[in-house]
């Protein structure tokens, strides 16, 4: 009953209104213009600008306390632009104008079923500009293709589809993929898919196979590719044309990366640790097994992977184009520090391990794609590249700041081009 109420005042707080403006102002000063007093027509519906893609440069000119002047050259694009054209579908969010008659006593204006916002300043007899609400259905039953404009004299329905919003993935299940296996992405927009690829930064494509789909969730499988790394391309419905769209989050192939460890160790690595550490089915991110590792309270421990007994000529040797270290992390109980061991030492006890520093927190699985330029070797202050002529043959885990015993959990521990 209560909500019958609320729905009948706000219906008639306008109607009122308007009533009592018309009523009151025989020449409508107020709103500058008389309402037609027939039935209302919608004769079209005009977009109002776009964005214009174009890159165009600003030219800045500052200057110092002494008067000297520096130029920079500034690229900006998507400049919004008038734009007027008649159309039959909208964007979400967009604004529009609609044409027709009798249309300045407008009290609601609806996209299929959704009340829209107007601001009665841009209203005349003959137009009304509105935008579309964020909110409006358009996929599935509610989707009706119906703009309706109400007034004092009556009410029209006018045929307008409301477009989907281009697919946009807000997370992941998993930023690698390997042969067969799925990821699912939650996000909007996923209903209008037609068909899903992969692009590979360094060339190559791939087709993806829809394992599923609704409008919030997409399922994917992946095929085998010969692709390092690469972005998702969507192929959707736009109106009456199909349009792409990339997304940006990069996904890494996991059969085309070098293994340190996925569900075992790679091919020539073993264990290189302190603790009860090494292949676990307790906690996994992708696959059938990861790397356990203990960390006791208060102790100066490392737990981790080398290659061969750490000799000269054990390990991976360099190459630039060896882009990330990349793995997942499980953490432990509470917020802690973890160091990566990045090299072909030993690494003894010493604040010397406190090198390459990454926050892990608790409880959760927390993705790590780290730029090997920025891991520094050893515990020096060089990269691998100033240490081109050594092999990497240990990359370890080092905790010293927890408190507690901590049990952690690493997960496709890779090197990607």
């Amino acid at each position: 009953m209560k909500k019958a109420i609320v729905k009948s005042i706000n219906f008639w707080i306008p109607v009122v209104f308007l009533l009592a403006l018309f009523a009151s102002c025989k020449k409508y000063d107020i709103i500058g213009f008389t309402p037609g007093s027939g039935a209302p027509t919608i004769s079209s519906v005009h977009t109002w600008y776009k964005s214009d893609t174009t890159v165009y440069y600003d030219t800045i000119i500052t200057y110092d306390a002494s008067g000297n002047i520096t130029q920079t050259i500034q690229p900006r694009s998507n400049k919004v632009v008038p734009f007027d054209s008649v159309t039959t579908a909208g964007n979400l969010g967009q604004y529009y104008i609609i044409y027709g008659s009798n249309l300045g006593s407008t009290s609601s204006i609806t996209f299929n079923g959704f009340s829209a916002y107007f601001n009665r300043a841009l209203i005349t007899d003959n137009s009304i500009v509105v935008q579309v609400p964020s909110k409006t259905p358009y996929y599935g039953s509610q989707a009706t293709d119906s703009l309706v404009v109400k007034t004092l004299n009556g009410s029209v329905a006018y045929k307008f589809t409301i477009l989907s919003p281009p697919p946009s993935p807000t997370s992941y299940s998993n930023f690698n993929f390997s042969t067969g296996s799925e990821i699912t992405l939650t996000g909007v927009g996923f209903a209008s898919v037609t068909s899903v690829s992969i692009a590979g930064v360094a060339g190559g494509t791939a087709d993806v196979s829809i394992f599923s789909q609704n409008d919030s969730v997409l399922v994917l499988q992946f095929p085998s590719t010969t692709i390092t790394r690469g972005n998702l391309v969507f192929s959707y419905n736009a109106g009456s044309t199909t349009a792409n769209v990339t997304a940006a989050q990069e996904l890494v192939d996991l059969d085309n990366a070098y293994p340190i460890f996925i569900d075992n160790y790679g091919s020539g690595w073993g264990s290189w640790s302190w603790d009860n550490a090494g292949p676990s089915t307790t906690k996994t991110k992708s696959g059938s097994a990861s790397f356990s590792a203990q960390y006791g309270a208060n102790s100066w421990h490392i737990d981790g992977m080398r290659a061969g007994g750490g000799g000269a000529t054990d390990g991976l040797a360099y190459s630039p184009d060896y882009t990330y270290l990349s793995f997942w992390v499980y953490g432990g109980s509470a917020d802690e520090k973890i160091y990566i061991e990045w090299g072909n030492e030993g690494f003894a006890n010493g604040g010397g391990n406190e090198i390459n520093t990454y926050d892990v927190p608790p409880g959760v699985w927390t993705y790590y794609k780290i730029p090997i330029n920025n891991l520094l070797w050893n515990t020096g202050t060089t990269n691998w590249a100033a240490n081109s002529s050594q092999y990497l043959n240990t990359v370890a885990f080092f905790m010293n700041s927890n408190t507690v015993m901590e049990q952690v959990y690493f997960d496709d521990i890779v090197l990607v081009k």
